[in-house]
């Protein structure tokens, strides 16, 4: 199996698991070694659908202001940890590839591989939650048909991007691209470079 298809196998457990409660309190139940990088890529994946479903309530027309602010909240603290997570992962790669020379017309590639990943897990929420809105046995003929023509293009999607990250790999592997990690230095969320909170102290 490709590393790439590994990676959406993964994912797509945690999906499954996940679903099993249904519940965005649930715990987690990671049943990967935490040596191994799929122990990352299963917490990543739960990360994501948890927050999928976080977004899903917080759009609630009826919501209580209170609690949608909490929730948004709780999103923002899910949107580090996604990003801590990836990072995590790309640090995983620029160390497994760091015996690597790349050659003098190597080049960088526009994202690096954990943000490829990172796409490769929220592929997989979409197609599981796509998949249960072509299975309605409540929705009209209609609803089903636009249904599946966007799950066949999910489908196409995630061929793609696992080829895709795939051939980024080998090519890290053989110096034909740079492995390089620019950290994402959100600065809302820090408390020394937003100036709200910062001014507030």
């Amino acid at each position: 199996m490709a590393f790439a298809e590994d990676c959406y196998k993964v994912c797509e457990r945690a999906t499954a698991d996940y679903h099993k409660a249904d519940n965005v309190d649930a715990p987690i139940q990671n049943p990967y070694d935490p040596a191994l990088i799929e122990h990352t890529l299963y917490a990543k994946n739960w990360i994501d659908a948890v927050q999928w479903h976080l977004e899903d309530i917080i759009r609630d027309p009826n919501i209580d202001p209170v609690e949608a602010l909490a929730i948004k909240r709780r999103i923002d603290r899910s949107n580090q940890e996604r990003t801590d997570m990836v990072e995590a992962l790309d640090t995983y790669f620029r160390e497994k590839y760091a015996s690597v020379k790349p050659l003098p017309d190597a080049t960088i590639n526009t994202e690096s591989p954990a943000w490829a990943i990172d796409r490769l897990s929220i592929l997989a929420l979409k197609i599981y939650h796509m998949l249960a809105e072509v299975k309605r046995t409540d929705a009209t003929p209609t609803h089903l048909a636009k249904c599946q023509a966007k799950l066949d293009v999910l489908l196409e999607q995630r061929t793609d991007l696992e080829t895709a990250i795939d051939q980024l790999l080998d090519d890290i592997a053989a110096g034909r691209k740079k492995m390089k990690v620019y950290r994402q230095m959100k600065m809302y969320n820090d408390p020394d470079t937003n100036p709200v909170l910062y001014g507030a102290k």
